[in-house]
């Protein structure tokens, strides 16, 4: 709690606030009493309850970490395909969340992963086929709710074929109308249809609607209202991408873009922590309401939807802090990450290992890091080797630089020589020159040689030689349990690729239950 919180809500009366992890997460406990301490300035104020949200998503994206459960993301489940594991994921986020007093999840994701060199959404999807997304994203969506945590779909209408990052400028979907009710859309009607409580706008354009200057969503009235009130049906709550996003424009133009928004359909405006930005946005929103500038009925229908949804949520009871991290959620998560792993090629049938005691096994994974400002990854400890040595016991380990340079790459190969098998986990390697080079060079010492895809499965495209080739679509401790005891024959793969590995493999590939016995 600070001051500038304080003085934020006695003058602004928000609706609610986002917390972060690197700003506002210490522990279950602690974020506990902060949201308590929150709702209870609020009522000082007279206000309604807080809407308190985070982007937990699962996956590469927990806003919410530490002892929180740590669930595969969304293409784990769509690796897995069951519609049961993506509503008890749900019910794990939900009620996690609920328990430290956050009742408003920024996910599901809904975007559909069609462009591989997608900067933004990659793993946060479910997959490439919108009919899958909507399935997964609407069980998802059942299960958060049913703990009392509104859902949220996002990014309308579909940020998942754009090449560039919303987070950096304005990104676009330059599709004709039919393709984009046929793949963008789906997955959101799919969510509006199962009750999703909110929608998330993207700050992306749709020339099809708009024209050839088109606007981000978030401004766009024809989308707003038009499409997702009009055609797709929805009655609920649209919030926001976060508006310091460089799709909108900053500094003093803010206000002004922040009325557009509103002006389109938004009901909620996510502002950053700058009190200088609250200000100009507050300021415009005021001037434009006292002048007449904003139409009315519009807002008193926007300020009844934002308290039919407080009321929806204060119809929950907030459950025990004991269920943060139980031991019933890291079962659900392990569950995903089995069902998850995904055998694509195994041409020298190596799988699974069996090796004699003495032989020797080298383990070289890339650091994580934040890809996108929607990532969490930096703050997951490699945990390949330490998965592997549960089942034998000669394994040592090199942790990489994301794109290793020259001398990095001679240094690592020489010390990998004398070893008897070598794993190596990949993190996004076909966007990263020097990750791909090692990977290739690594696979001409010819050691029998495992290449698993811990981020995205593109990474093949990068080193279509390389004879074997799992994807776990994640690096949290359970995939890495996941991966480990697939490697070694102790669970059943049974995964299928959620996206097409372009010119090499299709949706829905996966050698099956038993790579000992099927021929690719």
């Amino acid at each position: 709690m600070t001051s500038q919180v304080e003085t934020a809500i006695r003058e602004y009366a928000p609706a609610g606030l986002t917390l972060f992890r690197s700003l506002n997460v210490d522990s279950p406990a602690q974020l506990r009493e902060l949201t308590a301490a929150l709702q209870s300035i609020a009522r000082a104020r007279g206000l309604p309850p807080l809407l308190i949200a985070a982007d937990q998503e699962g996956g590469q994206l927990m806003a919410i970490g530490g002892e929180c459960t740590p669930l595969p993301g969304n293409m784990a489940l769509g690796g897995g395909g069951s519609e049961a594991l993506a509503v008890q994921a749900g019910e794990v986020l939900g009620r996690e969340l609920l328990a430290m007093g956050v009742n408003v999840n920024y996910a599901p994701v809904c975007d559909v992963n069609i462009n591989p060199r997608n900067p933004v959404i990659g793993i946060r999807s479910f997959g490439e086929n919108p009919e899958e997304v909507g399935r997964l994203a609407s069980a998802m969506i059942r299960g958060i709710q049913s703990q009392g945590v509104a859902a949220t779909a996002k990014h309308f209408p579909g940020h998942g074929d754009t090449a560039s990052d919303s987070h950096h400028g304005l990104s676009s979907v330059p599709h004709a109308l039919d393709r984009l009710r046929r793949v963008e859309f789906l997955p959101f009607k799919n969510a509006i249809a199962g009750g999703v409580q909110m929608v998330m706008s993207a700050h992306l354009a749709l020339p099809a609607l708009d024209g050839p200057d088109a606007p981000p969503a978030t401004l766009s009235q024809r989308i707003l209202r038009g499409l997702l009130r009009e055609e797709l049906g929805f009655d609920g709550v649209i919030v926001t991408d976060a508006m310091d996003m460089k799709a909108i424009r900053q500094g003093e133009a803010l206000g002004e873009d922040a009325l557009r928004a509103v002006a389109a359909g938004v009901d909620l405006l996510l502002l950053t922590s700058d009190p200088a930005d609250q200000r100009r946005v507050f300021t415009s929103l005021q001037t434009a309401a006292q002048e007449g500038a904003l139409d009315a009925e519009e807002t008193m229908k926007s300020i009844d939807r934002i308290l039919s949804l407080k009321r929806w949520l204060a119809g929950f009871s907030q459950p025990d802090l004991s269920v943060v991290g139980c031991a019933d959620h890291l079962a659900v998560a392990d569950a995903i990450a089995e069902k998850s792993i995904t055998l694509v090629r195994d041409q020298h049938r190596l799988l699974p290992l069996r090796l004699r005691p003495d032989q020797r096994v080298a383990v070289m994974q890339f650091k994580p890091a934040d890809l996108t400002p929607a990532d969490t990854s930096s703050y997951i400890t490699p945990g390949l080797a330490a998965a592997l040595r549960l089942y034998h016991p000669a394994v040592d380990e090199w942790i990489v630089p994301m794109n290793p340079d020259e001398r990095e790459i001679t240094d690592l190969l020489e010390r990998l020589r004398p070893y008897d098998v070598l794993v190596i986990g990949t993190l996004n390697a076909f966007a990263s020159e020097g990750q791909s080079e090692l990977v290739r060079q690594a696979l001409k010492l010819e050691l029998p040689t495992v290449v698993a895809a811990l981020r995205l499965p593109y990474d093949l495209t990068a080193f279509p030689e390389a004879p074997v080739f799992v994807c776990t679509y994640g690096i949290q401790e359970p995939s890495m349990r996941a991966l480990a005891k697939a490697l070694f024959g102790i669970i059943k793969i049974s995964g299928r690729l959620p996206v097409s590995i372009e010119g090499l493999y299709p949706v829905g590939w996966g050698m099956g239950e038993n790579p000992a016995t099927r021929p690719e």
